[in-house]
């Protein structure tokens, strides 16, 4: 399987442990990375909301980008993958792509809408397949219960993503079953991490994501994991401040997707980059067995 690599800003600077684990688990797993240094940002939470029409524009041209190799495209970030999927569906409306096509015609973009957008999640659950992940797990995550927070923007807009029902996803579940880990079902897993509002109103933001860690926890996770680097930062980097917020310790590791994988398929915790992580992952660790 070969794909076109688009990581996202947060992989490439201070989430660089998910960059890490995204190219152990594909390098695993025969999925060939191939990168595009003239990718730009997808835009999202500025660009988007000053100029929607530039946004698709900048989008637009990183899909070009990967079409002109003749490649898909996957991300690792949840809202890069709405960003793109956006742009690729605004593409379809003839004013919008119209206007598209003439910003990208003088710099020799050419956008002909044949890659299509995927996430890490879905490529491990469909295009590799749970049965072949399961057979290549050299150390099951048995005694560990982790609750998959899905977050915003993996699923929703339903009618953009396409996918699975954004109130009873399991896809994530599914996969963490494939090696050895138990699932913890909770409601928040599908609500909100906060994120958005962290730099505006950050005690806002700090309550959402203290009250989505406690769900979690009361419901028995012993650690929580996400397919978002954006959801990372305010469940692990803000988890301090969000503890305070609501009154309650969390103590609760939080994991970037891959690096569950990648501990399953054999990963030592260095390969990993589980030491960036701001509330230690060493107590969720302790719970898993040694690799065989």
């Amino acid at each position: 399987m070969k794909l076109a690599y688009y990581p996202g800003c947060v992989a490439q600077e201070s989430g660089r442990e998910l960059d890490l684990a995204t190219r152990w688990v594909c390098k695993a797993l025969d999925i060939e990375l191939v990168e595009f240094p003239k990718f730009s940002c997808c835009g999202s939470g500025f660009i988007d909301e000053a100029n929607e029409v530039l946004n698709v524009a900048i989008n637009a041209r990183n899909l070009a980008i990967a079409e002109a190799a003749g490649l898909d495209v996957m991300t690792v970030c949840s809202t890069c993958q709405g960003m793109l999927a956006l742009a690729k569906l605004r593409m379809t409306d003839p004013k919008v792509r119209e206007r598209v096509d003439g910003v990208l015609r003088p710099i020799g973009i050419e956008y002909r809408g044949s890659s299509n957008v995927t996430h890490l999640l879905r490529v491990l659950v469909e295009g590799v397949g749970l049965d072949t992940i399961k057979a290549k797990v050299r150390r099951p995550l048995s005694g560990l219960q982790v609750g998959a927070f899905y977050g915003c923007h993996l699923l929703r807009p339903a009618d953009e993503m396409r996918w699975e029902s954004p109130e009873e996803p399991h896809a994530f579940e599914d996969l963490l079953s494939a090696i050895g880990a138990s699932p913890v079902m909770y409601r928040s897993r599908v609500l909100c991490c906060g994120f958005p509002i962290q730099f505006v109103k950050p005690e806002t933001a700090g309550r959402i994501a203290g009250r989505q860690i406690l769900d979690a926890k009361d419901h028995g996770a012993h650690a929580m994991a996400t397919p978002c680097p954006l959801c990372h930062l305010s469940l692990d980097a803000y988890q301090g401040p969000a503890a305070k917020l609501v009154g309650r310790a969390l103590d609760m590791p939080i994991f970037h997707l891959p690096q569950l994988v990648g501990l399953a398929l054999g990963a030592s915790p260095e390969e990993l980059g589980l030491s960036r992580h701001l509330v230690p992952t060493q107590p969720a660790l302790a719970r898993v067995p040694p690799a065989h």
